[in-house]
């Protein structure tokens, strides 16, 4: 244990925020996600849900402030303009944790799947919601 740090982020998921670089990505996914199949290490979070995972990151980790988009979602299918309960939730995480607070924008579902392919880590969680995913890009500390 660790002061200050929430225990939930286990010792895999500290490493990896630590060995991300400026402009990495990790990938906080639901139970839904193919994480295991999808290419970079996943790490699991079984336990917990993306909003507290989220939030425990962002409790650590600056969001990239030279791209104007550092947070993606996953978009419904069939209907764009839907904004389902878990992004609204992920969104006032970031505006209430986050360093530097930007609007998450939204990813046609198989382009989030190539996006999540490339990033630094896959965090699968125990979300059950819908739609329970987020890609974040690291910023750097000033």
């Amino acid at each position: 244990m660790l002061h200050n740090i929430d225990p939930i982020l286990s010792p895999e998921l500290l490493y990896a925020l630590r060995a991300m670089g400026h402009g990495d990505e990790i990938a906080l996914v639901d139970a839904n996600f193919p994480a295991e199949s999808c290419g970079p290490s996943c790490i699991r979070a079984d336990g917990s849900d993306n909003s507290q995972i989220l939030k425990a990151v962002l409790a650590l980790m600056p969001l990239d402030t030279f791209v104007p988009d550092p947070a993606h979602c996953m978009q419904v299918v069939d209907d764009v303009l839907a904004i389902p309960d878990t992004v609204i939730d992920f969104q006032k995480i970031i505006n209430e944790t986050a360093d530097a607070p930007r609007d998450i924008m939204s990813l046609e579902r198989f382009s989030f799947y190539e996006r999540a392919e490339k990033a630094f880590a896959v965090v699968q969680t125990g979300e059950r919601r819908l739609y329970g995913n987020i890609i974040l890009k690291k910023g750097v500390i000033k």
